[in-house]
């Protein structure tokens, strides 16, 4: 795939990842010797210590830096900055943090030059990248996505970082303007009668001549958080057990009817594969909600698979789109 590569998770590959300076085992920076030990039990049921509440932490993975960022703790070391920076917009990063190398092949010497504290990984991450890594300073792994409950496992993961981090107290501050935020947009929607309302959301991309369409189906976050606000998917297909992403094309499209059609695209990615890549296509301008002009197409920078912060600039920009 030639494009959009920026806005898929990092999904482990099944063959394992040789990482830059894989032979690195300098110790990890030590906390405060004022601050006690710390016990923390990760989402592999691993238990993991740390001198106390971690400072110094790496992000391997971009919805774990921006719930670090959001937490109160600004990472010494993210994967991709240019990609996060361009997909994040939810969770500035403050400037001159360490580019790491890639979320799916982070660089061990890289992040031992750091001296982290911990490092915050998730299972999309290979174990060979996650035993390395390991190798390097304490690390902590978060289930990237559960189809199952995505928003549950999106606050739990937001919980685990608090512990490690000392900033529980901010975590609870956090998740609770996320649920007062699903309230609020859900009351905004009732009030423009759109309660019940079918809405597909998507993204896509463009290679050559071809349109590849990504629905996100029950089970993806970003359709979890909209049936929370009382809109209704009409996608019938499923998706995987981790994300909700399905696949399809624009003939797809014919099947989810007089539906209002939502989607994030990103200009320095691929451009709008939508608007742009499908205006000529009779089967596009044929669709029901391209003829009413219900399509909307949200800003760019909402992380799709993102923490409470980018969740929330979700919901304030379809709000917007839908009742505007």
């Amino acid at each position: 795939m030639t494009t959009k590569h920026w806005a898929w998770p990092a999904i482990a590959a099944t063959a394992a990842v040789t990482l830059v300076g894989c032979g690195t085992t300098e110790a990890p920076e030590k906390e405060s010797a004022s601050n006690s030990t710390l016990t923390v039990t990760d989402a592999r049921g691993k238990t993991v210590k740390l001198d106390g509440p971690a400072k110094r932490v790496v992000g391997t993975e971009w919805n774990v830096v921006e719930s670090l960022i959001t937490l109160g703790i600004d990472p010494v070391g993210v994967a991709d900055v240019k990609g996060y920076n361009a997909y994040d917009t939810a969770a500035p990063l403050a400037d001159g943090i360490k580019d790491i190398g890639t979320r799916g092949e982070p660089s061990v010497d890289t992040v031992a030059a750091l001296k982290p504290g911990l490092i915050v990984a998730t299972n999309d991450l290979s174990d060979s990248a996650i035993k390395q890594l390991s190798e390097v300073a304490p690390l902590i792994v978060v289930k990237a996505a559960d189809a199952g409950r995505q928003i549950d496992q999106m606050t739990d993961n937001v919980n685990l970082i608090a512990e490690a981090t000392g900033t529980e107290d901010r975590a609870k501050e956090e998740i609770a303007a996320f649920r007062q935020k699903l309230a609020d947009g859900k009351k905004e929607l009732a009030a423009a009668g759109l309660d019940g309302e079918k809405v597909a959301f998507a993204d896509g991309w463009k290679e050559g001549s071809q349109v590849s369409v990504r629905p996100f189906v029950k089970g993806a976050l970003l359709t979890d958080i909209n049936t929370e606000l009382g809109l209704v998917s009409p996608w019938s297909m499923k998706g995987d057990k981790g994300y909700g992403l399905a696949a399809t094309d624009v003939e797809g499209l014919t099947k989810i009817g007089d539906s209002r059609f939502v989607y994030i695209a990103n200009d320095s990615d691929g451009g709008d594969p939508f608007a742009d890549g499908l205006k000529d296509n009779a089967v596009w301008k044929s669709l029901p909600f391209v003829k009413k002009g219900d399509v909307h197409r949200l800003p760019d920078g909402i992380w799709m698979f993102g923490g409470t912060a980018s969740t929330m600039q979700y919901i304030d920009a379809l709000v917007d789109a839908l009742t505007k």
